[in-house]
């Protein structure tokens, strides 16, 4: 299992039935592969389309069936597709359960940074700020270092997607809850130490004694 399948393993864990779901573009779309059988999640993409599932195999894409990134995606039964207005509408009005998003930078805080880098060419905003303001949870599913250089810092130093802090933060390394008094180290990785995960945080961390190891 790589770095990418563990995180999304761990963060399908985090949804729950009969819910609203968002997955953001890149690594967060891998989580509609790992939901179980079981569970009822209604995955919804800004481009206008609510009950998609994960890549179809080899061969099978449709054009028309992608998700906001251009991604190729398949359309469960019962699946609809909508304007961008009528998703942004279901974003800003506070009808997503939760949201997974990808991460350059959260601070101590839990704030995120995920929508530019200064000085580097981008498409456009596209829907993380919504997204971030709008859903109910917000959960950032990324790498915990970007070239050894930490990505959980004590401030931004790239440009806020929103003021809202995150809810749960999911990484390769760990997953960490923001609190009001700071990051809450909740679980580690299979075969991570918590000395490891201080090590390659630039943030301090705050625990409550044993840390217990992620479940996949």
């Amino acid at each position: 299992m790589d770095d990418r399948e563990l995180i999304a393993r761990r963060v399908a864990r985090e949804l729950h039935d009969n819910t609203l779901v968002n997955l953001g573009i890149g690594l967060p779309t891998l989580v509609a592969r790992f939901v179980p059988d079981d569970l009822r999640v209604y995955f919804q993409s800004e481009n206008g389309i609510i009950g998609f599932g994960a890549r179809p195999p080899e061969g099978m894409e449709d054009v028309h069936l992608t998700d906001a990134g251009g991604a190729f995606v398949s359309a469960l039964p019962g699946a609809v597709a909508f304007d961008s207005a009528m998703s942004f509408a279901l974003i800003r009005g506070g009808h997503l359960d939760t949201t997974v998003l990808g991460g350059l930078q959260v601070d101590r805080r839990g704030l995120l940074a995920n929508w530019m880098i200064p000085g580097q060419l981008i498409p456009g905003m596209g829907g993380a700020m919504d997204l971030v303001g709008g859903a109910r949870r917000v959960i950032v599913a990324m790498s915990h270092t970007q070239k050894t250089v930490p990505k959980i810092v004590p401030e931004l130093t790239l440009p806020a997607t929103s003021l809202r802090p995150a809810t749960l933060i999911v990484t390769e390394m760990a997953v960490i809850e923001p609190g009001p008094e700071g990051l809450i180290l909740r679980e580690r990785a299979p075969g991570v130490s918590v000395d490891a995960i201080r090590r390659a945080t630039a943030a301090d961390l705050q625990s409550d004694g044993n840390v217990p190891e992620m479940k996949i």
